[in-house]
């Protein structure tokens, strides 16, 4: 591949681990329970990914000046993803000379996967000697991060210089121990200031919201989509059973999932459909507001009690799988893909793993995912997700310099797709870690396996782009979907606000999962839903409304 010079071109709750995972195409695991903050071991509680301290205040976020260094096949509206429909084969070079400055500092990570040696690496080594500056990596099983994280944070002395920390991993009272650990990167990179790191300057203002801890931004972001999660058909199928048209509104929906189902042949119209119910019929993230301004939990709301009536009648029409019925969700993927349910709910990220593994043996299988639906047919209205779900910290610092290279570094790894820093951080040395084919695309080697694990990119990475040529179509139905899909967008309420909430409210919302499986499949009815929200309403959930509306009042 060749180079050349850059031009110049003026683009529920936070996601979980599980999310998370299947966005990455990584697949899901055991997460580690986060212990306490040794210095700030009470009265704590997980940030709330909705939720918020207080509104931000004006200049503390930085400039977005986008950067183009390939022009997108795809681009994207209202924060939708970004695709290409090919490799180029001439990349760009954004960076004339290594930004760091021969220093050498350690970052601690999570890893779902083998850990790679950190010695006599050649990808690491081609990393640093291209950042001019050494990372020296401590790399923790992602599945026990959380108490490994707490154990580190818990003494200013054992923290590293970059920390990475996974929203699901943030330690109780975290945004009160942020400050006395962590650089404040407010004087580096608000406003203006940003435009030294024109890599960093191109992570779009709502990525930014969710670095920012009282009010300073102390974070450095692992962007994401800006919607997570789709309702997706087997239209292959359904092209061989005739059928075209799209459902536009819930009863429609379920109409086409009873349609398809034909136990005889084994086949069903869809998985548990929960998450469709709750997109439908624009179910709030965590809490809305009624016409009087005031705060209204999700599950008091009409919303919430119509989408799961809704999904009563899904499972009394027959139309979900028996073993969905008796919740055997790990096999759900499997029943999909075989053909045995025709619809289902899942993250984006599980959209191009289905046709990983099956276009190989079903060169004519085909998922794609339903243009948002609102259950009355209306104008649908989606809920954005939070567009960051891992951010990093550099370590508190009395040498601006240090913090300076550090910033100068994540530039560079900042560097998007279609430049050859990209092109390194994301695969690695060409002849060494991977091969290119008749298609400009990377194929891995053998020493990649052993070598090459997403490490650098747990610090900070730039805006996510598709770019799976390699399944054809892919990349415009994907993108063209989210394109369309991101017109109706709206934010949750106290969208971009970190909060911590009290531990005493940690379980408070856990009955709910449980209860809506058993009214969803008959087992309980809805007057047990209303009894278990008058019992969270006198168990703290009050409580926890006047909690949020102190925040909603102080802003």
């Amino acid at each position: 591949m060749t180079t050349k010079s850059p031009g110049t071109s003026p683009a529920r709750y936070r996601v979980g681990r599980r999310g998370f995972l299947g966005l990455m195409g990584l697949g899901a695991a055991a997460i580690g329970t986060p212990s306490l903050l040794a210095a700030c071991s009470s009265g704590g509680g997980a940030v709330g990914s909705a939720g918020g301290g207080g509104a931000v205040s004006t200049g503390v976020l930085p400039n977005y000046l986008p950067i183009e260094y390939i022009a997108p096949d795809f681009p994207g509206v209202n924060g939708s993803t970004v695709g290409y429909s090919s490799i180029p084969s001439d990349l760009v070079k954004a960076f004339s000379a290594p930004p760091g400055a021969g220093s050498s500092f350690t970052a601690m990570t999570p890893l779902w996967g083998t850990i790679p040696p950190t010695e006599g690496n050649q990808y690491y080594d081609a990393v640093n000697e291209a950042l001019g500056s050494t990372i020296r990596f401590q790399i923790s099983d992602g599945n026990t991060y959380g108490d490994k994280l707490a154990a580190v944070l818990a003494s200013a002395d054992d923290v590293p210089d970059w920390v990475s920390i996974p929203t699901w991993n943030v330690p109780p009272r975290f945004t009160e121990a942020v400050e006395g650990l962590f650089e404040d990167l407010t004087p580096y990179l608000s406003g203006a200031n940003v435009e030294k790191y024109k890599n960093l300057a191109n992570i779009p203002t709502d990525v930014w919201k969710f670095c920012v801890f009282n009010d300073k931004l102390y974070a450095l972001p692992f962007p994401g989509e800006v919607i997570n999660n789709a309702i997706f058909y087997r239209k292959d199928i359904l092209d061989g059973l005739g059928i075209a048209d799209q459902p536009t509104d819930a009863q429609g929906l379920l109409d086409l999932a009873k349609e398809l189902t034909s136990p005889g042949e084994q086949r069903w119209g869809c998985e548990d459909l929960w998450g469709a119910a709750t997109m439908m019929f624009a179910v709030p993230e965590k809490w809305t507001q009624d016409d009087a301004g005031n705060l209204v939990h999700r599950i008091e709301t009409e919303q919430y009690r119509a989408a799961l009536e809704w999904h009563v009648a899904l499972y009394a029409s027959g139309a979900v799988h028996p073993d969905a019925v008796a919740d055997k969700t790990e096999e759900s993927k499997q029943r999909f893909e075989s053909g045995e349910s025709l619809i289902a709910t899942d993250g984006v990220g599980g959209w191009h793993e289905a046709l990983s593994r099956q276009l190989q043996s079903n060169p004519g299988y085909d998922q794609q995912a339903f243009a948002p639906i609102a259950a009355d047919g209306g104008t649908p209205v989606l809920y954005k997700s939070a567009p960051a779900n891992i951010f990093s910290f550099l370590r508190k610092s009395d040498d601006p310099a240090r913090i300076e290279e550090l910033l100068a570094v994540a530039d560079f790894l900042a560097a998007p797709f279609g430049t050859e820093e990209y092109h390194l951080v994301n695969f690695g040395v060409e002849g060494v870690h991977y091969e290119t084919d008749g298609d400009g695309l990377p194929v891995a080697t053998d020493l990649a396996a052993t070598e090459l694990q997403p490490t650098y990119t747990f610090l900070v990475d730039p805006p996510v782009v598709n770019t799976k040529v390699q399944y054809p179509g892919f990349v415009e139905d994907y993108c063209t979907w989210m394109a369309d899909a991101a017109q109706y967008l709206v934010d949750p309420l106290f969208y971009g606000m970190q909060i911590s909430e009290p531990s005493r409210f940690a379980a408070l919302d856990a009955p709910f999962e449980d209860l809506e499986k058993d009214v969803s499949r008959g087992r309980k009815s809805m007057a047990d839903m209303d009894e278990a929200i008058e019992t969270w309403r006198a168990s703290g959930g009050d409580e926890l409304r006047q909690f949020y509306q102190d925040i909603l009042d102080a802003q």
